[in-house]
Order: C-alpha cells, then structure tokens, then sequence
C-alpha cells in the first residue's frame, strides 16, 4: 500500500501544467487565472490527502474535480432544479417557489433605485415596508405588521423586546426543533427570556398556564405543531382559552403559526391549517410566521399584532440588524397582492400545486408516459404539503414509475440530479418516480428533455 502512496502521489501534476490543460481552459474562460490556480491548488490538496488517507477507491477523476468546482464558482450550472419528490414546500429545494410576478418584481427591485423609505407623495422619508404593511394588515386585520429576514429571527426579536429577563410559558408539547438544530428553548434563552415549562409531552391544560403565571410572567407563547404530530391521548388548550387567561392576568399571548397560510386548507382535501387572520381575530397579541411556506413567497419573518406591541418590537435594536432587504419587500408585496386579487391557486405555485385534482394529475402523468414510451409507467402517489406544514396529512397524487434497462435506481437517479436540467426524483421501494404534482406549470418540456437525456446509455 506504501509503494502505491507513494506512486499516486509522485503522480500528482503541478498546479501550472493543470493550467494548461485545454479542458480546464475551456472551463475557465473569462476567469480571473489566480481564482483558476487556488481552484486547481485546493483540488490537488484534497487529492494528495486522500492518497494519505488510503481513500483510493474514492479518488474521483482530478480534472472533472476541478471544472465542477468551476463550474460552481462560474455559474455554468443552472440553479434552478426540477422537483419530482411531491413535496411541495421542499426545504432542500429552497422551500416555496414565488410567482412570476413576484420574481419580476424582486429582479426589477434589485436592478434599480426603489422608494423603500422615502414617500414619493411628499418627498420626505417614509417607513420601511409600509406597502407589504398595508396588504398585511387587509388581509388579516392585524393593527400593525413589521417583516424581518426570517420567522426564527422574528421569534427572537419579539422575546428579546418583549420577555428579556422575564419568563416566558411553553407547553413542554410545544418546546419543539423547528429544525437544523434550531430548538425553541435554545431560542427563547437567546433572546434572553427565561423558558418556564408547563404540561407534558402530549397533555397541557389552560390550568397548566395559569398555575405558572406570577409576577414575573411576560408572556405564553403557543407553538404551532407545524413540523410532526402528535396523536392518540393528547390536550391542548383552545386559542379562545388563552387568549381570555391572558387578559385576565394582564400577561402577553405570542403564538408562532409557522407556515404562513391564508388560506382555508379544508376544500382542498387537507386538515385545517390554522390562518394568520384566524389568531389575529381570536385576539392573539402577537403571531410570527414564515413567508415561504404556505404563504408562498420569499423567505421572510411575519410579525402580527396590536400596534402598541409591534411598536415595542420594532423600536428594538436587533429590528434593524433582522429587516428584509428590498427585493424580500417586493417579492413578498407581489405575492400577497395575489391573495388580495384572489387568484392564489392560480398563481402562486404553492397554491397551483395544492389545487391540483387527482384527475388533472393522471392526465399530465400520461402525457409524460407518452411521451417516454415503454420506459414510463403511471403510477398513484402521495404527496405532500411539506416544509413543517400539515404533519401526516397525505395529497392523493399521480406521477410516473422510470426504470432504465442496465442502470439501477440509484445510477438513474444520479444521473437525474447532475444533468444540465437538474430533476430531483423520488425513490420509493426501488422505483424511480417522478411526481407530477410538483413539476410547475411551464416545467413540461424541460422534464422530458431531462429524462430522455438522462436515458440515454
């Protein structure tokens, strides 16, 4: 093993003969050379140390190495991929797509002075996000609405303005990981707030809440179960419930409902999801939500609530070092501009893809088999909301089974995601498939290219 080492090694070209390689030349037109040798220097470094390690049934080939860190560095691959997995808020895929209209807005936005602060009417400085303020507030009688970047930094910025040094009530049911490790206690202690426990896992009562309440209390906040359920001998209190105890000991009532949504869930086939207008109008004093769920638009934190409250929150330092930049304004003033016109299902790609019958599904799935041939067969699926939204709950779905003659499931699928149109399938019980409730609308075409090329030996 010591003599193979050391051949591999002495192997090893020098980074200016890589340089030259004609491949790698045409891999890096345009681009600034000393980029182009820090490139060939970090791939050469990581293939010597493999070599060093033994790991030499996983030397990929050097060359190829270097033009798709190129390629990453370059832009040459196409960022936008095709979603085949029937999750539709796909958070490895960038959770919700925006409509047309509101990625036409956010580029204009971006490419151009826009009246973020100022008001045009009198030429003076004007608020921050007024316009997605104003479309917030008709769309769920919230007094006053303020955007940050994200909904964990929303929920960090209403307990450090409104519950630092005080305590803070959850349900032990509720005191969940919203994901990448990011837990609610952990949160909550960041802010400063001190996390008083109520309940068990699966049982919490409105006396629970009571009982802990005392003269340090700043608030409860309700955690939506938006990411996992919990089923079978379970309690929780009713949002009426918590917002009369709340009055009754003068205490803040925080709810985070997660997802965003605006719409009623039910004539679509899904549990109720609860609304932002729904906790606004059971008298909630604050709800956070994220905005590129079920909302459907750009990544965005939505605080809620009685103007005196979101005052508080917004006159507090980390409110500026969390606001949304102007492209998350234009975007998210686009798309809930959609609602406002009530076109939803039929432009924001969340809503399209929820609205979808079964029937529409098989129709699109047997066009696709068409036109692949004997390769594709029409298959039922179930899809998903996905993104931390409706747990457990199921959208019957259609899609199409692949199969490839010599390559296995796992080459093909391969084969899928590294092609010039990347396609992320799913893989169920050693088939491929592609789900036809998540490929939007203008995505046909772009899907068969992707397939056939991806089938052809």
């Amino acid at each position: 093993m010591t003599e193979q080492r050391d051949r591999l090694l002495r192997g090893l070209p020098a980074v200016h003969v890589m340089m030259d390689d004609e491949r790698i030349q045409r891999a890096s037109a345009g681009a600034n050379p000393a980029i182009v040798r820090d490139v060939i220097r970090e791939c050469l470094d990581a293939a010597r140390a493999r070599i060093l390690s033994d790991s030499l049934d996983q030397q990929p080939a050097l060359v190829e190495q270097i033009i798709h860190q190129l390629d990453l560095l370059l832009g040459s691959r196409p960022t936008s991929v095709i979603n085949g997995t029937g999750v539709i808020v796909q958070t490895n895929l960038g959770r919700a797509p925006v409509s047309a209209s509101a990625a036409q807005e956010m580029a204009k936005a971006a490419a151009s002075y826009v009246a973020l602060e100022t008001d045009l009417e009198s030429g003076q400085r004007g608020g921050r996000g007024h316009e997605v303020e104003s479309l917030l507030r008709a769309l769920t009688g919230a007094e006053r609405a303020l955007v940050v970047n994200n909904n964990a930094a929303a929920v960090m910025l209403v307990l450090a303005s409104l519950s630092a040094g005080r305590g803070v009530i959850v349900s032990r049911g509720e005191a969940v990981e919203i994901g990448g490790g990011f837990r609610v206690p952990d949160v909550l202690r960041q802010s400063g707030a001190r996390l008083v426990e109520v309940g068990t896992t699966n049982r919490t009562y409105a006396r629970d809440y009571s009982e802990a309440i005392d003269d340090d209390t700043a608030a409860i906040l309700r955690v939506h179960a938006s990411n996992f359920e919990i089923i079978g001998f379970t309690a929780r209190p009713e949002l009426d419930d918590l917002v009369a105890l709340c009055r009754e000991r003068n205490v803040l009532l925080i709810e985070d409902v997660g997802s965003g949504c605006l719409l009623d869930t039910r004539p679509f086939g899904l549990a109720h999801e609860p609304t932002l207008g729904e906790s606004i109008r059971a008298g909630v004093d604050i709800v956070c939500a994220s905005g590129d769920k079920l909302l459907g638009g750009p990544q965005a934190g939505i605080i809620l609530g009685r103007a005196a409250v979101v005052d508080q929150v917004a006159r507090h330092p980390l409110a500026r070092a969390l606001r949304a930049d102007k492209t998350c304004l234009a975007g998210l003033a686009a798309t809930l501009r959609h609602y406002i016109r009530d076109e939803a299902t039929d432009e924001i790609p969340v809503w399209w893809a929820i609205s979808r019958t079964p029937e529409w599904l098989e129709r699109r799935a047997r066009r696709w088999s068409q036109a692949l041939g004997d390769c594709a067969e029409v298959v039922r699926t179930d899809a998903v909301v996905g993104g931390g939204s409706l747990p457990g709950k199921l959208l019957p779905s259609f899609g199409i089974a692949i199969s490839a003659g010599s390559l296995n499931v796992q080459q093909l699928a391969q084969r899928l995601r590294i092609g010039d149109q990347p396609v992320v399938p799913r893989v169920v019980d050693e088939r491929l498939i592609i789900d036809a409730r998540t490929v939007l609308a203008d995505q046909e075409e772009a899907l068969i290219d992707a397939l056939r090329a991806a089938l052809t030996i």
